[in-house]
């Protein structure tokens, strides 16, 4: 099912959550809205399931406009970050429960349902545990049952919102990848929205990054890493360092030297550069790059990352080395960012 939110506004008590946001979701695509906190995307995902109306604009489930319809009438699967499961039901009848209340026609036979159950639990490799009660089971072992449940109903589109916010992270990589292959084992047109950037880019077909009511950009994972549209981006996505630069000529110069990088095509002036830890080569000397001493060094995993105090203004930025580099324990290091992008200064 394709889904299409047209310049949508949502406002709550006069106050925009949703500034004219537009959006085309693929049939059988997997969406992550990614933002921080009061970025609208949680918003839009309850747009999108029929939880809240838009104050302007029109969500399209295909051809058909559902801005008016309830979340039962639009038939979505919605999974929530903390299950929402009845704890005096069994496994099997909270999976079953949203065909057991379905009136007339449309509720299947008894037996049908708890067929679709044991399907389900198959599929999200519960098998054995359908006369347990949720209290019985483990956080990660809730949300499968929560999202069987949510898949149980045939739904036209599957919403999660922050599925894994309330588990452990081993629990949630590993509930990560099992959710990337139920996606692509049944196909549905899934969103899901969360705050961890890692998840975000290791899940999504195409992340959508939302800050302030509005869509930032759009795109793959790559996409969104190597290329980011705007400052905000840069700096939400990955881990990243900036300076300001002033563009004369074609050349990017910090303070009163050039750093070695050429921008032919920026207009000249004062600018940004954005550049990422691991993407800087060390230099001898410095004619063309930049400088600066070591304020702090710490161990990540198995790399050093090393902060860097620039110029008479007491900049930071960090970079990152092999674990037994000598620079990390040089007074004075000099780099030059190997790949890097320009925008305006604000």
């Amino acid at each position: 099912m394709e889904v299409r939110v047209a310049n949508v506004r949502k406002e709550f008590d006069r106050f925009p959550a949703l500034h004219d946001v537009s959006l085309d979701i693929k049939s059988g695509e997997l969406i992550a809205l990614l933002g921080p906190s009061g970025s609208g995307k949680t918003t839009l995902l309850r747009l999108i399931a029929g939880l809240e109306r838009p104050t302007k604009g029109a969500i399209f489930f295909g051809d058909e406009d559902a801005s008016q319809k309830s979340i039962q009438e639009r038939n979505v699967g919605f999974v929530f970050q903390h299950y929402a499961l009845f704890r005096h039901m069994t496994v099997a009848d909270n999976i079953g429960f949203g065909l057991k209340v379905r009136h007339g026609p449309s509720r299947p036979p008894t037996q049908e349902i708890r067929r679709r159950a044991s399907e389900l639990l198959d599929l999200v490799q519960l098998s054995g545990l359908e006369k347990r009660y949720p209290a019985q089971l483990s956080g990660g072992q809730r949300q499968r049952v929560a999202l069987a449940r949510a898949m149980a109903i045939e739904p036209k589109v599957l919403l999660l919102d922050e599925p894994f916010g309330a588990l452990d992270a081993q629990v949630r990589r590993e509930l990560r990848r099992w959710l990337r292959d139920i996606h692509d084992a049944t196909g549905h047109t899934t969103v899901f929205v969360t705050h961890d950037q890692e998840e975000a880019l290791e899940l999504a077909d195409r992340v959508v990054v939302m800050s302030q009511g509005r869509i930032e950009q759009v795109g793959s994972a790559d996409e969104i890493y190597d290329t980011p549209n705007s400052p905000f981006v840069y700096g939400f996505i990955g881990e990243s360092s900036s300076l300001p630069v002033k563009v004369d000529n074609g050349d990017i110069w910090l303070a009163d030297r050039p750093i070695g990088l050429s921008a032919a095509h920026a207009p000249s002036g004062e600018a940004m550069l954005y550049f990422r830890p691991h993407d800087v080569e060390l230099v001898d000397g410095c004619s063309g790059c930049i400088a600066g001493t070591v304020a702090a060094s710490r161990r990540v995993a198995g790399t050093r990352r090393v902060e860097l105090e620039i110029g008479g203004e007491r900049q930071r930025v960090e970079i990152e080395l092999p674990v037994d580099h000598p620079a990390a324990q040089k007074s004075r290091v000099a780099f030059r960012p190997r790949r890097w992008k320009l925008f305006p200064a604000a």
